[in-house]
């Protein structure tokens, strides 16, 4: 097996990804973190139609899973009031 050489740039390391190139050999996994987010709770929220129309237009543009952009808009969301909270 001829061992890739390592990428000079991230721009570099994207590009070979995108193009289909195996990277495993260029990726040190040695210090790679697993995330445990802790256990997950269901909620439910009553949405006016309007909204949820609004929202799913906006995922079919990038296509993506409605539950997916909502949860990546709190998470933004909460990130922002924790940053503003800080600075106080």
């Amino acid at each position: 097996m001829v061992k890739n050489k390592i990428a000079k740039s991230t721009e570099e390391f994207d590009r070979r990804f995108d193009d289909g190139e195996d990277i495993h050999e260029l990726i040190d996994i040695s210090k790679a973190k697993i995330v445990r987010h802790g256990r997950k709770v269901r909620i439910t929220l009553d949405m006016a139609e309007e909204l949820v129309r609004e929202i799913d237009d906006i995922r079919d543009a990038i296509g993506v899973d409605r539950g997916a952009l909502i949860k990546v808009w709190l998470h933004e969301r909460v990130k922002q009031e924790k940053a503003l909270t800080a600075r106080s």
